[in-house]
């Protein structure tokens, strides 16, 4: 064997300790180091080791002015990893091994101290949950800067009318206004499930320990306030074990994912030359490498196309999870990777969007025109029976005839005389033409949730106090994490 070969079959010393004396394989380094993607969790990690240090120093557990020490040896670190020079080494396996080494170059011994009490599985839960509260914040702050701009541009048209369609064929005609509110509402219960899952980030797993807590005076208290928790978690266990946050968090943002997918569907649709509801603006869109009068909605359809990523994603982690004993089980550190790249996939996808509804142009005639087919007012003949007495089913029955006729005749269902509208059924009383009136047809569609103009006013008005309401919260939310900071 090479000197070079041998040297590197030698491995690295073990960062961790005096009970092995041999060193990890370099192939074993490699497999198992983390430090490559869990170094997002860098400005949690050294929070975290912040609040505990100074947590130890107020039960005497270490010197008030060792832990000085250890303070400002962490902010020095952080300063580092901000502006790119740390030197992050894979042999160390992760983040926390990565500061913790760093921290004993900058203070020397005393950086012992700091892992006083404290497990890396323990504090990897302290780093993601304090990772999920804000991740879940921003989402819900990007999210409500879309429903923002949906709702100032359905301001401009709520007498925009366009066909509804239901298995993608026209079925009854809609404001575009209530159409883009039906996004506003979906993407409303988007953004409270971020909201539940972080206020069920509540408790803090600093001190769980490894397994079964500490036998120092630890003050759990002392360092979930200090993190911004509301209490420590009650069981040691639950708090190592269990990864269920981070999948509820991956099952938010699939769930939100899919819905901006359909969402991206409707515009790929729209923007189609066989539509022509709508023009994406040039800054979202692309154009073709051959066909030079190509242009491509290529946004919707990447944020389309990530919707599986993270779907697989929360996949991952189920199928990870679904097998493993309490407690920690080095599996776990598989939660790290679908974590961040469904947090990433999620910012970009809401960010892109925004920008798309924000500058795409509505060919207002064209959706008018579309939504002019006397078909898409079928059902309203069907209800004028019913209001004269007539059973709905018989109503059905009557109606379906007539679209029968058309379809037979080649006539349009407005294109009926009173006389033989009367063939069809007495109680019509006039022709098709006379019956048959968008305008009439939404004014009666006043019920809540209709699309009677006045309904989806009040409707767009009470959606825009709502976001206003609560971007106020969110920003006292926002502000209050900002504070908590500087543990």
């Amino acid at each position: 064997m090479s000197p070079n070969k041998k040297e590197e079959r030698d491995g690295v010393a073990k960062p961790w300790g005096g009970r092995f004396s041999g060193k990890t394989d370099p192939t074993v380094e490699r497999f198992s180091a983390s430090v490559h993607f869990d170094k997002a969790l860098a400005r949690y990690d050294i929070r975290g080791s912040i609040a505990h240090a100074r947590m130890l120093a107020a039960t005497g557990l270490v010197p008030a002015e060792d832990a000085d020490t250890l303070v400002a040896g962490l902010r020095n670190i952080e300063q580092e990893i901000e502006a790119g020079s740390f030197p992050f080494d894979p042999a160390l396996e992760d983040i926390h091994m990565n500061i913790e080494a760093r921290l004993r170059t900058q203070v020397g011994a005393v950086a012992g101290r700091l892992h006083t009490g404290r497990s890396r599985n323990d504090q990897v839960a302290t780093d993601t949950a304090l990772f999920l509260r804000d991740t879940c914040l921003a989402a819900e702050l990007a999210l409500l800067e879309l429903r923002q701009v949906l709702v100032e541009r359905s301001r401009d048209h709520v007498d925009t009318v366009l066909p509804g369609y239901t298995h993608l064929q026209r079925a009854q005609p809609v404001r575009l206004a209530h159409h883009w509110l039906a996004y506003v509402e979906m993407l409303t219960r988007d953004a409270e499930r971020f909201g539940d899952l972080r206020r069920r980030v509540r408790r803090s797993p600093l001190g769980a320990g490894a397994i079964a807590g500490s036998t120092l005076p630890l003050d759990r208290n002392h360092t979930a306030e200090a993190l911004g928790f509301e209490a420590p978690t009650r069981n040691s266990m639950d708090t190592v074990a269990s990864r269920d946050l981070v999948i509820e968090f991956l099952s938010a943002a699939a769930i939100c994912m899919v819905n901006l997918s359909r969402i991206s569907e409707e515009l790929v649709l729209w923007s189609s030359t066989e539509f022509g509801f709508i023009e994406l603006a040039d800054a979202y869109s692309t154009g073709s490498s051959l066909m030079p009068q190509k242009k491509n909605p290529d946004v919707p359809e990447i944020v389309r196309g990530k919707s599986g990523r993270a779907v697989g994603n929360l996949v991952s982690l189920l199928t990870t999870m679904k097998g493993l004993p309490f407690t920690y089980n080095r599996d776990m550190q598989e939660d790290k990777e679908p974590l961040f790249d469904s947090a990433a996939t999620l910012r970009d996808c809401i960010e892109v969007l925004t920008g798309t509804f924000a500058t795409l142009d509505v060919d207002v005639d064209c959706m008018a025109q579309a939504a002019q087919d006397p078909m898409l007012l079928a059902t309203d003949l069907a209800e004028l029976l019913v209001r004269e007495g007539v059973p709905f089913r018989e109503a059905h029955e009557v109606v379906g005839k007539m679209v029968g006729r058309c379809a037979q005749d080649g006539v349009a269902l407005d294109a009926f005389s009173a006389e033989q509208m009367a063939e069809f059924h007495p109680a019509f009383g006039a022709s098709s033409g006379e019956l048959l009136d968008l305008e009439r047809s939404f004014a009666r569609r006043d019920l809540v949730g209709g699309t009677a103009r006045d309904t989806v006013s009040e409707a767009l008005e009470a959606t825009a106090r709502d976001l206003a309401e609560e971007a106020q919260a969110l920003e006292a939310q926002r502000a209050e994490e900002d504070a908590g900071d500087g543990s």
